[in-house]
């Protein structure tokens, strides 16, 4: 009995070890996971795009002059350079032309060759300052179009505020003039996120000079409210500052002028209540005359410019990967008699007949500022496989404007990439145009090398 007692005292005392439990994991697993080798972000040192050399020729038809055309190409995307926060990206084309006889004549093919962006950037999350240079636009005031230039900018909590300074180089721009230089500063505030509500507000102020002569000072304004896909408002302003006197060779004039004038405006409010049609109202006002060149304009880059007025439109998606769009607006200038109706009409089908084929016609009446007319374009695209893809285009326009004397135009062009293997391509165009004061044809034939560095890596692996 006595033996009895002890072994139950002894049973009450007996040790368990105690378990301990981790919410948050394993201190121990933790440690041993923050010591093992990482691979680097995707993005860090990716380097893709395609380098090329361009040969042509441009030919006056009827025996008249002509040019061979020398040049290269070059499409890159590289992020995280070094390991950095610097970025390169954009596209560039450039051709030397050898002059055979007569003059050289600017064709659309260059034209669209100088809308590009190629340039330098800086933005790293844990740094204050952003940078860009090159050709590009500045992110937070993007209605000042394309400049060749730079920005400089510094991060307030939700703010940026920064200095820009260029040249404006893109045909396309409204106030397009290659020896127009411009130099300003800016401040911007935005917040909230892209899957919810998201605002942007830029305050700046701009001076012009052409040739380094006197031109603007200006302050501009962009406001912007997104929800989601549902809708977006957008708005810019430009507002002149006028000076009573201007100087010149022969010393200070007068203007008759003083004061703030509204240059321009332009808003526009996008309303998506499905995937499938959306709608938008646009206001847009100049007070001079666009100086864009217009014989962009059946290549559809200048649409935004054309409706001087109220106008709206919709987009649908239609069954059968179809689709309609259109514009239509009511221009009342001053200069107006009578207001005039202006109106753009569109159409996309995805696969023609189940052929691949992708089409894209549209057509348009203007009475603008600049000019008044209209033109039609039709442009017809496929892709073959991965390694052949073609596009052709053929359009008219018929203007009578103050900026051109080209009356009437037509032209077709087409462009051809044949993908050879995983790094070579080869591509071809062509272009005939034929205006009442321009007649050309106009070829070239490219040979490139395609690259992307994380590409071979991969294929290095076992």
């Amino acid at each position: 009995m006595e033996k009895l007692k002890i072994l139950q005292s002894t049973q009450e005392i007996r040790k368990y070890p105690q378990v301990v439990s981790f919410t948050e994991g394993d201190p121990l697993d933790e440690e041993v996971r923050e010591n093992l080798p990482r691979p680097p972000l995707p993005e860090v040192n990716r380097a893709h795009g395609r380098i090329g050399i361009d040969y042509g020729g441009l030919q006056q038809p009827g025996g008249g002059s002509g040019f061979s055309q020398v040049g290269f190409m070059l499409r890159i995307d590289a992020t995280r350079l070094g390991g950095t926060y610097w970025n390169l990206s954009g596209y560039h084309r450039s051709r030397v032309h050898s002059r055979n006889g007569g003059t050289q004549v600017q064709t659309i093919t260059d034209l669209v060759n100088r809308t590009y962006h190629f340039y330098l950037s800086y933005n790293n999350p844990s740094s204050r300052w952003v940078i860009g240079a090159g050709r590009l636009y500045i992110p937070w005031a993007t209605s000042l179009s394309t400049i060749d230039g730079f920005y400089l900018g510094r991060r307030y909590g939700k703010a940026t505020a920064g200095v820009f300074g260029g040249t404006s180089p893109d045909p396309s721009s409204w106030n397009y003039n290659p020896h127009r230089q411009t130099a300003g500063g800016f401040v911007n505030f935005e917040g909230g996120s892209f899957e919810d509500l998201r605002y942007t507000s830029t305050t700046g102020f701009a001076m012009t000079r052409i040739s380094w002569h006197p031109d603007r000072q200006f302050a501009f304004f962009e406001n912007g409210i997104f929800y989601k896909r549902y809708l977006s408002i957008y708005s810019d302003v430009e507002v002149d500052l006028l000076n009573s006197t201007v100087n010149t060779a022969s010393g200070p004039q007068p203007t008759g002028q003083s004061g703030a004038a509204l240059s321009r405006s332009f808003l526009t409010v996008r309303l998506q209540p499905h995937k499938v049609i959306s709608f938008d109202l646009s206001e847009n006002y100049y007070r001079g005359l666009p100086t864009f060149d217009t014989q962009l304009l059946p290549t559809g880059l200048l649409d935004k410019y054309l409706f001087q007025g109220v106008s709206g439109g919709f987009h649908l998606s239609l069954p059968y990967q179809l689709g309609i769009y259109s514009s239509v607006g009511r221009s009342d200038r001053t200069s107006d008699a009578t207001p005039s109706w202006d109106y753009m009409l569109g159409a996309t089908a995805a696969n023609i007949r189940r052929t691949g084929i992708r089409a894209d016609f549209r057509y348009s009446r203007f009475n603008s500022s600049f000019g008044e007319g209209r033109y039609g374009s039709l442009m017809l695209s496929r892709q073959i496989g991965e390694s052949l893809r073609f596009d052709v285009q053929a359009g008219q326009q018929n203007i009578v404007s103050n900026l051109t004397s080209q009356t009437r135009a037509r032209f077709l062009s087409g462009n051809a990439d044949w993908f050879i293997g995983n790094h070579y391509f080869l591509g071809f165009s062509l272009e005939a145009y034929r205006g009442h004061t321009q007649d050309y044809n106009q070829w070239f034939i490219t040979l490139g090398y395609r690259f992307d560095n994380h590409a071979r890596a991969r294929e290095k692996k076992p």
